[in-house]
């Protein structure tokens, strides 16, 4: 028998209704208007504990959650989380091939989907051996069942007890680099980025309203609109659509959050547009970044626009949320920043030996929201979480001063004239050009069969010309290094990404 309750949902949802916080404002739906109070919440997560168990779903199986960012979700993963049932948010951008794959690999024996987007998941539900039960919130196809009808008859259920280290929730990585991966975050790792990030750099408060372009179907995501806020109260706003540079800006003047939690694509867009119309007006007094570094220009326009710096941070699906960060009052652009307290950091070589200031290492990390292992996938979980430590893949170069620099995925990098070559410093530098908006660089093999930097570019507007190549390779010279310009400049109308905004730099040098 547990002393204490240490189930996710008593520290994030029970307990603020012995707080008295039950009439305080959780989540607006900013198209809609839509609210859900603390108290209503807390109501919500019961009686969705006690419809699994009425739909005889037990503890240890799997929710699927296709869910848009609506109030029906803290509900039902909350409720879920009461329940001893494992929530899996999945990615609401996915095709219908890879949803196949996560619903056959999780063995989900129920399906929460918003009715938009059921027609994307339909086939891979008609065929699916594990699935009982299939719940849409919204019109229900025939063979489903409305969200409101399987609620009907269920009872409030408390919260079951659970262990700190007891497996909470899935989340599927990003698959930037193939198919998603099951990963498998305990109890206790929720809180944990609550007590570091969310607390000691964020500074959370009662008082803060959260926007975050990212989902609640991605870890960072999560983390803004769930954990961060619910750990001391505050308001989150959810918007449910696609998040560009015009909807954002009009979704900060309409709910004036005080907190804005974007991704380097975005922030880019997005101060093109006040380049043209002018900043947003609204209390921010901090923005966030993660998914990929920001580029130094972008964060340095965006705070001449704003007023407002924006915090870089570096985190992963496999550790919850951001693990190094700059701080509030430590913002370097163009740095990643340093640990975030709770978190250690160590930069190795191929043979696993750290390495000196000035040179490149892969990021390895230790901290208490690692997840326990990737579903069912006993070799890539020894790969990739060695003891206490978890290998992130990224490269990194650290700064006398301490401070990490991104050079970019392990796989990302390369050798020009024997001298490694991050692309991101390249990237950097192009997109610093005032008709650049977006930047990918990888290696291409030119006719003596040797690499070279290869650039794929978005412009803010009109087209490419030989001019603009010589002036972006003359650019990047100045800036970084002569034997650093891309050899090749390509104008696209955009970038490879995931759904989280990761640049998918392997289809790039698949088509280079």
């Amino acid at each position: 028998m547990l002393s204490v309750n240490t189930n996710a949902a008593h520290y994030f949802v029970d307990r603020h209704m012995d707080e008295g916080r039950g009439d305080r404002l959780a989540y607006v739906e900013a198209e809609t208007g839509r609210t859900l109070s603390y108290a209503q919440m807390a109501q919500g997560a019961g009686l969705n504990a006690g419809a699994l168990a009425q739909a005889g779903i037990r503890p240890e199986e799997r929710a699927a959650m296709l869910v848009l960012d609506q109030v029906e979700f803290p509900q039902i993963f909350w409720g879920a989380l009461k329940a001893g049932v494992i929530p899996v948010p999945l990615n609401t951008l996915l095709a219908t091939l890879v949803y196949d794959v996560i619903l056959r690999d999780s063995r989900a024996a129920i399906l929460f989907v918003s009715a938009p987007l059921w027609d994307v998941v339909a086939p891979a539900v008609a065929e699916n051996p594990y699935l009982r039960h299939v719940v849409v919130l919204g019109d229900a196809p025939e063979g489903t069942t409305r969200y409101e009808d399987y609620l009907k008859g269920a009872e409030p259920r408390p919260t079951l007890p659970a262990s700190a280290d007891e497996v909470a929730f899935w989340l599927y990585s990003s698959g930037s680099t193939g198919q998603p991966k099951g990963v498998a975050h305990i109890h206790s790792a929720l809180k944990a980025t609550a007590d570091t990030y969310g607390a000691q750099v964020l500074g959370i408060r009662e008082d803060d309203t959260v926007l975050s372009a990212a989902k609640f179907f991605f870890a960072y995501g999560l983390g803004n609109e769930m954990t961060f806020p619910l750990s001391v109260g505050a308001t989150s706003v959810l918007f449910t659509g696609r998040p560009t540079p015009q909807s954002m800006i009009e979704t900060i003047n309409a709910h004036a959050p005080t907190i804005f939690c974007g991704v380097p694509t975005l922030y880019a867009a997005m101060v093109a547009e006040m380049d043209a119309n002018g900043a947003p007006s609204a209390p921010l007094r901090l923005c966030i970044s993660a998914g990929e570094a920001l580029p130094e220009d972008v964060g340095t326009r965006w705070e001449s626009h704003t007023g407002v710096p924006i915090l870089d941070g570096v985190g992963s699906t496999e550790m919850l949320h951001i693990f190094l960060s700059n701080a509030p009052d430590d913002v370097v652009y163009g740095t990643s920043g340093v640990a975030v307290p709770g978190y250690d950091l160590r930069l190795v070589d191929e043979t696993g030996a750290e390495v000196a200031d000035g040179e490149v290492g892969e990021l390895l990390v230790n901290g208490a929201s690692a997840a326990s292992c990737y579903w069912n996938q006993r070799d890539k979980t020894r790969g990739t979480f060695e003891g206490v430590w978890t290998r992130t893949g990224d490269k990194y170069e650290r700064r006398s001063d301490g401070r990490l620099i991104y050079c970019g995925r392990t796989d990302d990098m390369f050798k020009v004239s024997g001298i490694w070559l991050s692309p991101f410093e390249v990237e950097g530098a192009l997109v610093s050009h005032p008709r650049v908006l977006e930047a990918a660089v990888v290696a291409h093999r030119d006719a003596d069969d040797l690499e070279k930097p290869k650039a794929f570019i978005v412009l803010q507007s009109g087209a490419g010309d030989d001019a603009l190549n010589d002036e972006l390779k003359e650019l990047v010279k100045e800036k970084i290094g002569k034997w650093k310009y891309p050899r090749w400049i390509e104008v696209v109308d955009e970038l490879p990404k995931t759904a989280t905004g990761k640049i998918q730099r392997f289809k790039l040098r698949a088509g280079a």
